[in-house]
C-alpha cells in the first residue's frame, strides 16, 4: 500500500518547511521587494514574490519526502508529486498576504494533510504564524496545540464577546450589518488571515468566527482541525453543506465559520448569505 497522511510524522515536515520558508521571506526585507507581482495564481489571486518563494520553498521540503502525494497550493494549483496518490497535501504558502507585504503581523504558513480529496479526510493540520513565531497544530483524534502545548478545554459559559471577521470587503461589512448585528457579538475583529483567526477561535482568543465571502480550501483546510480538534465546531454550508464532504481541490468555494460550541456557531451562519 503507497504511503498515506497516517504513516508520515508531518508535524517535523511542517516546521522544517517553515523555516525554509523563513529563510526566502528574508531575501525580501522591505514592502517594495515583497510586494512584486508574478502574475495570477491557480487559486485566482495575484501572486507576490513572496508567495511563490515561500511555496517554491515548501514544495523542496515535499519532493524531499519521495513519497506519492497531490498537493493542492495557493499559486501551482494540483501538483503530483511521485506520481500522485491517496494523501492530499493542501497548502497556503503565505495566508494573509497583504499584512506579510506591509510588515504588518497576521500571516502564516497553513498545511493540511488528508487521507483522500475532502474535508473530511483531513488527518493533521499545521498553521504557524510568520510574525508571532506560534505553531498551531492538529491531529485527528489527537487533540490541538499551540507551540506543542495542548490548547485548554473552553469555558461553558463562553459567551460571544469577539467575532471575527474575513474577507472583510466595506461593501461586504455593509450588506452583512443587520446579521452581523443579529448575532449580539460585543465587539468585532479582522486579523487578516482565515487560518490564523481559525487558530484564534481554537485558542480562545476569539469566540467566534465568520468569512463574508466564499473562500478555498487552502484557506481553511489546517485551522478547521485544529478548531474542531480543540473542541470548537465549524460549518462550510457553500460547497456539499456538510463539512465531511467539502472538496479540498480549488474549484470549491464555501464560507466559513466556527465557534467554540455548536450553539454559537448556529447564531452566525446567516452572515453573508447570498
Amino acid at each position: 500500500m503507497p504511503p498515506t497522511a497516517g504513516n508520515t510524522d508531518w508535524l517535523p515536515v511542517c516546521r522544517i518547511a517553515v523555516e525554509r520558508v523563513r529563510a526566502e521571506m528574508r531575501r525580501f526585507p522591505e514592502r517594495a521587494d515583497r510586494s512584486v507581482p508574478t502574475g495570477r495564481g491557480e487559486g485566482g489571486d495575484i501572486a507576490l514574490v513572496i508567495d511563490r518563494a515561500a511555496e517554491d520553498a515548501i514544495f523542496r521540503e515535499l519532493e524531499s519526502l519521495n513519497l506519492p502525494m497531490t498537493v493542492i497550493s495557493e499559486e501551482r494549483g494540483a501538483v503530483d508529486l511521485n506520481g500522485g496518490g491517496r494523501t492530499h497535501v493542501v497548502v497556503d504558502p503565505i495566508d494573509g498576504s497583504r499584512n506579510a507585504r506591509r510588515g504588518t503581523p497576521g500571516y502564516g504558513v497553513s498545511i493540511a494533510v488528508a487521507d483522500g480529496a475532502t474535508i473530511g479526510d483531513v488527518k493533521f493540520g499545521y498553521v504557524h504564524d510568520l510574525a508571532l513565531n506560534e505553531g498551531w497544530h492538529a491531529a485527528a483524534g489527537m487533540g490541538a496545540f499551540l507551540n506543542g502545548e495542548p490548547l485548554p478545554p473552553f469555558a461553558e459559559d463562553t459567551d460571544l464577546e469577539l467575532l471575527a471577521l474575513e474577507m472583510s470587503r466595506p461593501d461586504l461589512m455593509v450588506e452583512s450589518a443587520a446579521a452581523i448585528a443579529a448575532t449580539r457579538a460585543h465587539r468585532l475583529r479582522t486579523l487578516g488571515s482565515v487560518a490564523l483567526a481559525l487558530c484564534w477561535v481554537a485558542g480562545g482568543r476569539y469566540d467566534g468566527f465568520a468569512t463574508l465571502a466564499t473562500c478555498r480550501s487552502v484557506d481553511f483546510a489546517a485551522a478547521q482541525l485544529v478548531v474542531t480538534e480543540a473542541g470548537g465546531a465549524v460549518a462550510m454550508p457553500d460547497a456539499t453543506g456538510e463539512v465531511s464532504t467539502t472538496p479540498l481541490n480549488l474549484a470549491m468555494r464555501t464560507r466559513v465559520f466556527a465557534a467554540v460550541n455548536a450553539r454559537m456557531l448556529e447564531r452566525l451562519l446567516p452572515i453573508g448569505t447570498p
